[in-house]
């Protein structure tokens, strides 16, 4: 069911749900957003429908949050508040104070600096309803703020809707953690006494979702976006999922996921057990590893000396079910006993992943290097095409404004064998995914460099200004495009991939043009090493950001 039928009387199903809901807002130090989660909630349809109360947990904080929820609370007779004297220091015990407050049939959670878009109560309410589920999950997209990119949540979970007598029929739901883009059953949660992890336990809501999964409920999961999580990488303090700089964070994340794990195993759920092993390998390894080349020494050895501490209780059935990528970079940690090659580790751990040359083979077989034989790169023989971690390095030219020099590297064998004809090199606008310009070039065998494999070059020259396009306006603030590779073969085979950035020539340059006078162009590598250009036109771009520099 789609928001538009849960709202609409004439095509959506003849279920008419009275006030069952009641949201718990948590807040700590966010008077500047609270009262947006507050209102989104409370705008979850017209007063005396879907929602009967939403219940604001004040965790003790210190900057006028409490103030600004009671001058709301008195125009508003369905918002209740609750101050607690000394802050939790967690978010598990201010959602435990509202739970137990909640009077509505169901309940629902959201952080103070996120919203729920309209209609998301109603919709996640009629899905329970219908399916008479104690639990109901819907879409949840990241939004990145300020420049309002979203990026979808688990899509792969809500693509369609789906009912599942119980957890184990669906073992892939352990993959959302998340507690707030859900609706709960009350009388479900007080009969298995699921609450959350009191006090200062960091990712309260993995331990959560394991007790909920554990109950075994019937859950609906619905496509409708229900949630709107706010991420704001530059604000001043970062929440929990954000403040990633200290190991300690990886250190609770380890012991939040190796609770959830013990408490699948201990209600006898093997199989969740198992997804959830396989999740920290896809999911959570995986972006821990892609930021490690940013750490310092210090951390990088204790977070090589936790991990590997912890995958070695893994069983080998976790590390085969997880993805290719995923499983050869426990592996990796596995085999050595300090930290290493982690340019490579932060290639393979981007998505898509890049496995850089050198490329090492041990009695036939496709290894990670001629000095770790035992980590066996074990799908590249047999991995379709499209999935395979193919390097394309793109060297921006140093003299050339907007040329790329492309290396299309072969993965032992699998390229020369379908035979790289062509390369297309596609833009995409990351704040709206809007497509760019498409590049087309010929892609010419080269001799090999770093390793033992063929390699193929070509060279295209960016449309720099018709990037710096917005609307028919110049662009005056530095606009982020991410750049794709569709490589294609001679026997009809192709892949899409990421390019890895490479060269001098990633540095901001001022260009001259004729629609614009001026083009500020930098291209630059993300964190996982993929090549992506800031584009922005017009003298005024360029005195903007030579001011900012200034008053850094």
């Amino acid at each position: 069911m789609t928001v538009k039928e849960a709202l609409d009387p004439l095509t959506g199903p003849t279920i008419t749900p009275s006030a069952q809901v009641s949201i718990v807002v948590i807040a700590f130090n966010d008077a500047g957003h609270v009262c947006d989660a507050v209102r989104s909630a409370l705008e979850q349809g017209p007063p005396g429908e879907t929602v009967t109360e939403v219940i604001a947990v004040n965790d003790a904080s210190t900057d006028g949050t409490g103030a600004a929820l009671d001058a709301l609370a008195h125009s508003e007779p369905r918002l209740r508040v609750i101050h607690r004297d000394t802050n939790s220091g967690g978010c598990g015990t201010p959602r435990n104070d509202g739970l137990r407050a909640a009077t509505g049939r169901y309940v629902m959670f959201l952080d103070s600096d996120d919203v729920l878009p309209p209609g998301a109560a109603r919709a996640l309410l009629a899905a329970a309803a219908e399916h008479d589920a104690p639990v109901v999950a819907g879409a949840c997209v990241r939004r990145e703020l300020p420049a309002r990119r979203d990026v979808p949540w688990q899509p792969a979970l809500y693509r369609e809707a789906a009912v599942y007598g119980s957890p184990e029929a669906g073992p892939q739901l352990v993959r959302d953690t998340l507690c707030v883009n859900k609706l709960y059953e009350r009388a479900f949660l007080d009969k298995h006494a699921i609450t959350f992890p009191e006090g200062r336990f960091t990712y309260e809501d993995f331990v959560f979702t394991a007790r909920v999964l554990a109950a075994a409920p019937r859950v609906a999961t619905i496509p409708d976006r229900v949630y709107i999580w706010h991420v704001r990488r530059a604000a001043a303090r970062q929440s929990i999922s954000l403040d990633r700089n200290d190991v300690a964070n990886w250190q609770a994340r380890i012991a939040a996921h190796r609770a959830s794990v013990q408490i699948f195993r201990d209600a006898g759920q093997r199989s969740l057990a198992h997804a959830a092993g396989t999740k920290f390998l896809d999911h959570d390894l995986r972006m821990y590893v892609r930021e490690l080349h940013t750490r310092g020494a210090d951390y990088r050895a204790e977070w090589w000396r936790l991990t590997r501490a912890y995958l070695a209780g893994f069983d080998e059935t976790d590390l085969r079910a997880a993805r290719a990528p995923a499983r050869w970079l426990a592996r990796v940690v596995l085999a050595s006993p300090a930290p290493r090659d982690l340019e490579r580790l932060t290639q393979l751990a981007a998505r898509p992943g890049r496995l850089l040359p050198p490329y090492a083979e041990a009695d036939g077989r496709a290894v990670w290097s001629a000095d770790l034989p035992e980590v066996e790169l074990d799908a590249i023989g047999t991995k379709p095409m499209h999935r395979l971690p193919v390097t394309i390095d793109a060297e921006p030219a140093v003299g050339g404004p907007g040329v790329l020099r492309l290396r299309v590297h072969d993965l032992y064998g699998r390229l020369a064998a379908a035979g790289p004809e062509s390369i297309d090199i596609e833009l995409r606008r990351r704040r709206d995914d809007r497509r760019g310009p498409v590049h087309t070039a010929a892609l010419t065998p080269a001799p090999a460099t770093g390793g033992s494999q063929a390699c193929w070059t070509a060279e295209v020259v960016l449309d720099l200004a018709a990037l710096a396009e917005r609307g028919g306006r110049q662009c005056a603030d530095p606009e982020p495009w991410d750049l794709m590779a569709q490589v294609s073969c001679v026997n009809g085979a192709g892949f899409r991939a990421s390019l890895r950035a490479l060269g001098p020539g990633l540095r901001r340059r001022v260009l001259p043009s004729r629609r614009h006078a001026v083009l500020l162009v930098q291209p630059y590598a993300t964190t996982g090493g993929a090549l992506s250009l800031r584009v922005a036109s017009g003298p005024r771009s360029v005195w903007r950001i030579a001011a900012r520099r200034l008053r850094g």
